[in-house]
C-alpha cells in the first residue's frame, strides 16, 4: 500500500504555473515530496517544490524520464505528452488523471462531446 502522506512518496507535477503553486501549498502540509517539470526557468512553482526540472512538457523523452523517477504523475496543465504518460502507466507508474482522460480534454471538440 502506498503511503501518499510521506516524504518517501514522490509526486511528479507536469507544469509549474500558478495552479501548480497552489497545489504545492497543500502538499507541504502533508510532507509530500514534490517534483515539478516546466519549460520556464522562472515558473511560479519553482520556489515551492522539492525538485524543479526544466524541460519541454510536449517532448516524449523529457516527460517519460521525469515520470520514471516519481511514484505518481499528475498535471497542472493539459498540454503534455500523452504518449509518454501512456508508456509510464503501462510500466506501473500511477498517472492521474489518466492518459485516456487527457486525450479527451486536449481536444476541445471531443471534450464537449464527452
Amino acid at each position: 500500500m502506498t503511503n501518499y502522506f510521506s516524504s518517501n512518496f514522490k509526486l511528479g507535477i507536469l507544469g509549474g504555473g500558478q495552479l501548480g503553486k497552489m497545489l504545492l501549498y497543500n502538499t507541504r502540509k502533508f510532507d509530500i515530496y514534490t517534483c515539478v517539470l516546466d519549460a520556464n526557468s522562472d515558473a511560479p512553482s519553482k520556489i515551492a517544490c522539492n525538485e524543479f526540472h526544466l524541460g519541454d512538457l510536449m517532448d516524449y523523452d523529457t516527460v517519460y524520464n521525469f515520470g520514471k523517477h516519481v511514484d505518481l504523475v499528475t498535471i497542472e496543465i493539459e498540454n503534455v505528452n500523452v504518449d509518454a504518460l501512456e508508456s509510464l502507466e503501462k510500466e506501473g507508474v500511477k498517472v492521474y488523471p489518466s492518459p485516456k482522460t487527457l486525450r479527451i480534454i486536449q481536444n476541445k471538440a471531443k471534450q464537449k462531446l464527452f
